[in-house]
């Protein structure tokens, strides 16, 4: 399994402020500033008609996509990898994974509900144990913070539609193996990148992006390979087949701005060290075209 080298170390420097403009070229905003007030929030740069703020595309390479052309055949699973700089703009999809279980990527929205709920220490603690661990009972406790079922999913709910994404159903019958409800939650890769593209631009979603700078090593495996990412993971069996779906999402910084990614993987075998080890090969080969990408920001 690849193992973390340095990644929250070297966020948690772009995140205070230290050389943003030398690394990353960025003069408009700061990289994650999620703390700001209401009145900052970015304009909305995606219309009803599917017309784009001029600038931000990601303009995905041809070398990328040729290259993922001759990576999938040899990963022996099915995978899906999504692209969209942060702040909005044009989504690039690859693959044939498009849909599944949400499992922890979605303790991060869940998170930001409850920091905004209660900003109590102890529930800071439970949000990061959530993310940096995802440790499941953290979880429940921040589930449990925010009302019954209805008022928690409601909250989630929430903090998914601010960044655009209206469709995704939180909170759901547990299954037989007794997963919690909210992990459960069916989410689109597409969702996930978009939700994903937002999610430094929202208020209130600094230290939830901080913690997703500081993913325990065992876990840093797919966008953990790259420097600088901030993201969280999520992975679980199918309650028929046994098989795992391993997915993640996250931010990577360009030279130009940050982009976003989401990313999943059912390995043929069907275990999570596959699926890992495939979310990793094709971390490494976007890695290889970061260079090329133009990401985007936040809006002041």
């Amino acid at each position: 399994m690849v193992k973390s080298t340095g990644t929250g170390s070297a966020l948690r420097g772009l995140l205070r402020g230290t050389a943003v403009v030398a690394v990353l070229g960025l003069t408009s905003c700061a990289l994650f500033p999620g703390d700001r007030h209401h009145a900052d929030r970015p304009a909305v740069v995606v219309d009803t008609a599917g017309s784009f703020r001029p600038g931000l595309s990601v303009s995905i390479p041809d070398s990328l996509a040729a290259d993922f052309t001759q990576l999938q055949p040899t990963l022996g699973g099915q995978v899906g990898l999504a692209i969209m700089p942060v702040g909005g703009g044009r989504m690039t999809i690859f693959g044939d994974w498009t849909s599944g279980i949400a499992w922890s990527t979605i303790k991060v929205p869940l998170a930001i509900a409850a920091l905004r709920h209660d900003s109590d220490t102890s529930i800071f603690e439970d949000a990061e144990a959530a993310i940096t661990v995802s440790d499941n009972d953290a979880a429940e406790e921040l589930w449990q913070s925010l009302g019954d079922g209805m008022a928690a999913a409601q909250a989630v709910q929430e903090v998914l539609d601010e960044a655009g994404d209206s469709t995704t159903g939180v909170a759901g019958p547990r299954t037989k193996l007794d997963y919690t409800a909210f992990g459960q939650t069916e989410w689109t890769l597409a969702n996930q990148v978009r939700f994903a593209s937002r999610l430094p631009c929202l208020p209130q979603t600094f230290k939830v992006t901080e913690l997703m700078s500081e993913i325990t090593p065992d876990q840093a495996w797919g966008l953990g390979t790259l420097a600088g990412s901030a993201f969280k993971g999520g992975w679980g069996p199918d309650d028929d087949t046994g098989i795992y779906t391993v997915r993640q999402f996250g931010v990577v910084p360009t030279q130009s701005g940050m982009v976003a990614v989401a990313l999943a993987a059912q390995a043929d075998s069907g275990t999570y060290d596959d699926a890992t080890a495939i979310l990793s090969r094709m971390a490494v080969l976007l890695g290889r075209h970061l260079s090329e990408l133009r990401g985007g920001t936040c809006a002041q």
